[in-house]
């Protein structure tokens, strides 16, 4: 696959989660949908969430990973793609270490 169809598959991934879990969510708290890592036979799909609260964190990956059988119905009706990943929703730490170090030199 040639890296811009990747880019758009990824984009388009990433868009549709977003979607999709901000019209599941209670609105308790804040999830955002940062990155989706692929796997290379695209069977595979890691959606990485961020959320505030911090403390609703786990609660909030709990829930999404709970609809993963309704993201996947959601994926086949406003997708196109032949194969459907298999999902997986992960905290995405990556941007927890950036924001606890964004908070360490702050406060130097």
């Amino acid at each position: 696959m040639t890296i811009h169809k990747e880019e758009k598959l990824l984009f388009h991934l990433k868009d549709l989660a977003g979607e999709f879990l901000n019209r599941h969510s209670n609105r308790t708290s804040l999830i955002t949908v940062t990155n989706v890592i692929l796997s290379p036979d695209l069977k595979r799909a890691n959606i990485l969430l961020s959320v505030l609260p911090k403390n609703s964190e786990h609660t909030a990956v709990l829930f999404a990973n709970r609809l993963r059988p309704e993201f996947k119905e959601y994926l086949k009706k406003h997708s196109r793609m032949r194969v459907l990943p298999q999902v997986t929703f992960l905290p995405d730490l990556g941007e927890q270490n950036r924001q606890r170090i964004e908070e360490l030199l702050e406060t130097e």
